[in-house]
């Protein structure tokens, strides 16, 4: 049985739209870089924010009031260090509005 390459988030996304986004590029590339943001933003930073612009163009709302929320997703794991910026885990895949 293969396995799939998506992580284990993308499975919380109904079969029939995953299948869709999965079959087309410029949609996955949307929401991929939907989940990126310019620059380094450490947890420290996230928490000062209400929103913040993506690679992909649209914002995202933050919401630190309980814990941390970006687009009702709850950061899981934040600051883990990476060669280009540093990653903030969430529990659910955010999908770019509109």
């Amino acid at each position: 049985m293969r396995k799939n390459w998506y992580p284990s988030t993308f499975a919380k996304i109904p079969a029939e739209q995953l299948s869709a986004l999965l079959a087309d590029k410029d949609q996955l590339r949307a929401v991929l870089t939907y989940h990126v943001v310019p620059g380094k933003v450490s947890a420290a930073d996230v928490v000062k924010l209400d929103s913040v612009k993506t690679v992909q163009g649209s914002a995202v709302t933050i919401d630190a009031s309980d814990g941390v929320r970006v687009d009702g997703a709850r950061v899981t794991t934040a600051d883990i260090p990476a060669s280009n910026g540093v990653i903030h885990g969430i529990d659910t895949v955010i999908l770019p509005k509109g």
